[in-house]
Order: C-alpha cells, then sequence, then structure tokens
C-alpha cells in the first residue's frame, strides 16, 4: 500500500504538476471574480517560474544532495561485492525498440565495466524489477542483462535480483541473495543525488556499504550560470524534491539510519525484518 500511496502523492506533488495546478486555481479564481486572488497567485506562480529560468537556485539545491557522498579517493584496496541499483534504464522501451534504453541516471549503468576490470575477484549484484504503479512486467532486471551481455561482460560474475520495485526493496531482496559476510566491502553505485537515502536504507538493512556515486547532474561552480533554461531548473527541482520527500517519509518509517546521512555516519547493525 505504501508503494502505491507514494507513486499517486509524488504525481500530485512534483513541481511541473502542482505549478500547473496553481494556474488553473489561479484562472479560476479570475473566472469567478476574485481578481486580486487570482492575480497574486497568477504572479507568484511566474515569479517562481523567472527564479527558476534565470537562477541556478535549483543547480545549487541539487548539488547540497550530490556532495554529501564524494567519489571514495582513494578507491578502495579491496572490494569483496559491487551493488548496482536499477533505476537507469526504460524497461518498456527496450521491449518496444528492441535494443537498451538508457535514461538520464546511464552512468550507473556504464561505470561498472570499470570497477569489474579494477576488481576482478568481487561479486556483483544488479537489483532493480519494475518501479511502476500499472506496470510490473517489464522489468529493469532484463534490460541490464542485455545491457552488459551486448557491452561483452562476463554475465557469470552477475547476480540479477529482480522483484525489487523500491530501494528498501533493493537493500531486502539483494542482501537475501548475497548474503554479505562481516567485514567484507561493497560498494553500492547508485546516482549522486539517491546516495544519501540509499546509505542510509542499506546501512538500516545491517549492510554496511561504501558510496560510488555515478551521474551527477549539478553544475561545476565555473559553469553554474551558463545554459540557465525553465526546462533545466524544473528537472533539477523536480529531483530534489523528489528525494527530499523520500528521505523524510523513509526517515518516518524508519527504513534509514538518519534523515540525512552522512559518511561519517556510524552503520547501524542489526536487521531491517
Amino acid at each position: 500500500m505504501s508503494f502505491i500511496l507514494s507513486k499517486l502523492a509524488w504525481g500530485l506533488l512534483q513541481p511541473a504538476n502542482f505549478l500547473m495546478l496553481l494556474l488553473i486555481l489561479a484562472v479560476l479564481l479570475l473566472l469567478l471574480g476574485r481578481r486580486r486572488a487570482g492575480t497574486i497567485l497568477a504572479g507568484g506562480v511566474a515569479a517562481i517560474l523567472l527564479v527558476l529560468a534565470l537562477t541556478p537556485v535549483s543547480d545549487l539545491l541539487l548539488g547540497v544532495l550530490e556532495e554529501r557522498f564524494p567519489l571514495p579517493r582513494p578507491m578502495p584496496e579491496r572490494v569483496d561485492g559491487i551493488i548496482v541499483l536499477g533505476g537507469a534504464v526504460d524497461a518498456a522501451g527496450t521491449r518496444y525498440y528492441g535494443i537498451p534504453q538508457l535514461n538520464s541516471y546511464a552512468e550507473r549503468m556504464t561505470v561498472l565495466p570499470g570497477l569489474m576490470a579494477r576488481y576482478p575477484q568481487a561479486r556483483i549484484v544488479f537489483t532493480g524489477g519494475s518501479g511502476r504503479l500499472l506496470n510490473q512486467t517489464d522489468r529493469e532486471v532484463d534490460v541490464a542483462r542485455q545491457l552488459w551481455g551486448d557491452m561483452g561482460l562476463d554475465l557469470s560474475r552477475i547476480t540479477f535480483e529482480g522483484n525489487s520495485r523500491n530501494t528498501w526493496e533493493n537493500a531486502l531482496y539483494s542482501k537475501d541473495l548475497m548474503q554479505p559476510a562481516p567485514g567484507e566491502v561493497w560498494l553500492l553505485v547508485t546516482s549522486a543525488f539517491h546516495m544519501p537515502r540509499s546509505v542510509g536504507i542499506f546501512r538500516k538493512a545491517g549492510w554496511p556499504v561504501i558510496a560510488y556515486p555515478a551521474d551527477f547532474m549539478h553544475a561545476p561552480p565555473d559553469d553554474r550560470w551558463r545554459g540557465l533554461n525553465l526546462l533545466v531548473g524544473l528537472g533539477k527541482l523536480t529531483l530534489t524534491l523528489r528525494e527530499t520527500v523520500g528521505l523524510i517519509s523513509y526517515r518516518a518509517m524508519d527504513r534509514t539510519d538518519a534523515l540525512f546521512p552522512a559518511p561519517d555516519a556510524v552503520p547501524e547493525a542489526g536487521s531491517a525484518r
């Protein structure tokens, strides 16, 4: 039930949809003769859109999430396993077109060949089923198998978990499959903006991990004011708000070890079951 409610709630709360609803409300107020209220509301929406289009505020907010867990420097000498979270592929598009379709989080998938070469003894698990509300048939795990097979990777080294629908289930189901031993070193690969919540979830599941963030989306400081536009601003704000809501809700459900997990937090032992 929580999975269904989260999908429905976010459909209404994501910034583009929410701003559109506010504009519709402003028009209704104007039609009903509430000119002052309608004008104020429409002006407020216009001001928000201008800020998103002309300033890097959404980029700065996204950077708070993405810089929480930097890439490990130096890299560990020994890695026992690598976890790759789903979310970077279009399973329905892959089925329709017949070739693997990736989205804007593609680096989650493309960093694996280098990591496999660097750590030839590491066990690997890809975890991702279908996160869609109405389509549980097209699974990310099938796209991952096809993509990495086409790239020539040794699929016998990779365990594929295809039943999870969200990050909480990613942690539980992949832990059941891999049975990590105390003291083992595991890398967690996911998008940089998604890393704080993901690390907190894996810690809560009793599986301490080293963050290996991918697909950074906020701009470097010296490039922050270039190429500003409304669509990019809305996109980055949407990512930031969605992940912030996820951090709050997962903490409220006791599915993470902290509200905003940090690299120096002590992993919480025990089972999440």
